[in-house]
């Protein structure tokens, strides 16, 4: 049985299908997945016999409207997601069928040919990425700061929530802890490395502690700059002096396109990595007091057999938990008719100490849900008692 399926519909020429088809199992291959064994891509000819059971979504190559349209209305009709999808050029007012009309499209990019942004929302929708979309910028601000507040901004109408010092931090807030607080709460940290960014404290703390908590990272090597053998293993782009405006940026665009869809691709396999991480700590515990992952399910969902043959449902999850996302959990845990409390785990390490407080409150008010911290598991399912 196939955890996820996926259906590409409408206009997709053979080498569109073939090129979103390969950026599909290059990101769920970061996940251990594999299509045609873990997850099926149907056309307009399969997409009928799609398991119910299994998490959906569906993309819609805009052209010829009336291609595959009654194949569309049967998934809206049972209020499955669709994304409208056209070229650079195209017109979401002729290009898609009148029933998707009122759902959000996305515009195919001339600087993305292999169609990551969509790959990513498809994997969003199924719950294999999370759909918060967010990237700490580290910088020095003597060195880079007009290019830092262009990756903001251009980042930002991408469609990522950026975390930039100078914009992010309210007046009056601890500035370390929040800005510890949103780095682990971030996808990709993009990395400004300029000649003296090792030469300030924080920054190395940013770049290490991103390190700790394994985000993947995207190092810009400034011009004539040797980059440190500490970040020997980042992903990199490296700057000639034609690429900046000034000393401090902005970056030429084509540059700054080009690291935008670097940042896409790489939010998949630092998500990825994270979560593998977290799974692999649970199934470490879970086994240290008897206990076993029996399956995992779709949504990410584990399955733990305790060792009196109580069966628990757990969550692992990338970033700060919010009551939206213990709602999500929920909503997943009820779908697959688990009917005792859902257990959501997450690594607590540098979040705030104001998050803590909330998080604990949610957890003593909210019974369908348990949030548990990745590095208390053991400790709670040795003695796991469902609330009432």
């Amino acid at each position: 049985m196939s955890l996820y399926e996926l259906a590409i519909l409408g206009n997709a020429t053979s080498a569109e299908r073939s090129r979103i088809t390969q950026t599909i199992a290059e990101m769920l291959a970061d996940f251990g997945l594999k299509i045609d064994d873990d997850v099926l891509i149907h056309d307009a000819s399969t997409v009928a016999s799609r398991d119910l059971r299994a998490a959906f979504a569906a993309t819609y190559f805009g052209g010829d409207a009336s291609k595959d349209v009654e194949e569309v209305k049967d998934l809206v009709g049972a209020s499955l997601p669709i994304i409208p999808s056209v070229g650079p050029e195209g017109s979401f007012v002729t290009d898609v069928p009148e029933c998707l009309q009122s759902s959000n499209g996305l515009r195919r990019r001339y600087d993305d040919p292999a169609m990551n942004e969509l790959a990513a929302a498809l994997l969003e929708i199924v719950g294999l990425l999370r759909k918060q979309r967010r990237v700490f910028v580290s910088y020095r601000r003597t060195e880079s700061r007009a290019a830092a507040i262009q990756l903001h901004d251009n980042l930002s109408g991408r469609g990522f929530d950026v975390f930039l010092d100078t914009h992010d931090i309210r007046p009056g807030e601890p500035f370390q802890e929040v800005l510890f607080h949103r780095l682990c709460d971030s996808d990709v940290v993009v990395m400004l490395d300029t000649p003296n960014y090792f030469n300030s404290k924080w920054t190395t703390q940013e770049l290490g502690r991103a390190r700790a908590k394994e985000i993947h990272i995207l190092r810009v090597v400034w011009p004539g700059h040797t980059p440190s053998r500490f970040t020997a293993l980042a992903e990199t782009v490296y700057l000639d002096a034609a690429d900046l405006s000034g000393p401090d940026g902005p970056i030429v665009a084509t540059t700054i396109d080009n690291i935008i869809v670097l940042v896409e691709r790489l939010r998949s396999k630092s998500i990825a990595s994270r979560y593998m991480s977290i799974t692999g700590r649970l199934r470490a515990d879970a086994e240290r007091i008897g206990a076993s992952i029996s399956g995992i399910g779709s949504h990410r969902a584990v399955s733990i057999l305790l060792e009196d043959k109580r069966q628990v449902w757990a969550y692992p999850i990338v970033g700060i938990p919010t009551a939206e996302l213990l709602n999500d959990v929920a909503v997943k845990a009820r779908r697959a008719q688990y009917k005792d409390v859902a257990i959501l785990v997450y690594d607590h390490v540098g979040v705030s100490n104001a998050w803590a407080e909330h998080l604990k409150w949610l957890d003593d008010n909210i019974d369908v849900v348990r949030a548990i911290k990745s590095a208390e598991a053991s400790w709670v399912l040795a003695a796991w008692e469902h609330k009432p």
